[in-house]
């Protein structure tokens, strides 16, 4: 058999990588594009539990698209009190493989990426689902996934005010810090839920519940609003998707009924969201096959669950940069 070869990227080489929001975005964007072109393959994600899901779990995201030539299996776990031992609660890696052959291609550590990748997914849901003019943000929830959805989407809108809240105060504090000296910008830690929610032009709501509990009220969010709900247990009351205009997911096989877990998980299961009255997965409104937002008077609600699509895109455009930088360890494989 033929020499194999891989290319390891570790946490510190991906620091190194300095990858902008640009990137990021342009990287996640690519992904969401050939996903609706239908020229991906989604595997619904799989969940291991050690022991009590509301303590943690594993998730397993799996998919392939075909324009970049690469698959992907990425394993992240999900454990709430990590922040106890001094580990963010998510601890991820990816592995990448060419699809025509299942050659290995590059293992990469993959924590930032499932930071980065998910804060993209926020942004271009407003990219393509806010109005334009959007200038107040409510973000509710401080985890590391929370850093990169503010950030990218103050790249994109360039907030007057944003608000953010999450349960600890020492967490809420020291997050809307690490943002107002990255932003250069004041940010706002509020006390509670509505406080940060109401009048907000974007809603973000990315709280860690140990199970599910409606915190997020139908009647603080304005008309025209855009919410995105992806906590992993639900924060939001059954009504409200009795106010919106739109529902978009990023992948109705992820949100479908008979799976675990999700904001919007009893709307499904109780038929409030089926297949017949979504409006339609993101990578349709990116690839131009269905319309995103078409006035400033619809409410919209975007739930997105995760997709590999975004890891593996985002992973393969790392590999690409650390290749151009000479980043990385060579392992052999074969």
């Amino acid at each position: 058999m033929q020499e194999i070869y891989l290319t390891y990227l570790n946490g510190p080489d991906i620091k190194k990588l300095d990858i902008t929001n640009g990137e990021i975005l342009a990287a996640v964007e690519q992904g969401l594009k050939a996903q609706g072109e239908q020229k991906t393959v989604i595997e619904p994600r799989v969940h291991l539990v050690p022991k009590d899901s509301s303590i943690g779990h594993f998730n397993v995201l799996r998919g392939v698209v075909h324009p970049l030539g690469v698959a992907g299996v990425k394993i992240v776990g999900d454990f709430v009190d990590n922040y106890k031992v001094g580990l963010p609660s998510e601890l991820a890696l990816l592995n990448l493989f060419d699809p025509s052959t299942g050659v290995p291609k590059a293992i990469l550590d993959a924590t930032s990426i499932t930071d980065m990748r998910t804060g993209a997914m926020t942004a271009l849901g407003a990219k393509y689902l806010a109005r334009k003019h959007s200038k107040v943000l409510g973000h509710i929830g401080a985890r590391g996934t929370s850093y990169w959805n503010v950030r990218l989407l103050d790249h994109l809108f360039d907030f007057d005010e944003i608000r953010v809240h999450s349960k600890r105060p020492e967490s809420r504090d020291s997050f809307a810090k690490r943002l107002s000296d990255d932003l250069g910008k004041p940010v706002i830690a509020v006390d509670n839920w509505e406080t940060c929610v109401r009048g907000a032009d974007i809603v973000v709501e990315a709280s860690r519940l140990p199970e599910p509990q409606p915190l997020l009220r139908t009647e603080w969010i304005k008309r025209g609003a855009l919410v995105m709900p992806y906590g992993t247990m639900s924060a939001v009351d059954m009504s409200l998707t009795d106010i919106m205009s739109k529902v978009v997911v990023d992948d109705w096989g992820q949100c479908r009924k008979g799976l675990p877990f999700g904001a919007l998980r009893r709307h499904v299961d109780e038929d409030k969201i089926t297949e017949e009255n979504l409006h339609a997965e993101l990578g349709q409104i990116v690839a131009g096959r269905k319309p995103g937002r078409e006035n400033d008077d619809e409410t919209i609600l975007f739930w997105h669950r995760g997709l590999s699509l975004s890891d593996i895109s985002l992973g393969s455009a790392m590999l690409e940069k650390a290749k151009s930088m000479g980043l990385g360890q060579t392992l052999r494989f074969a």
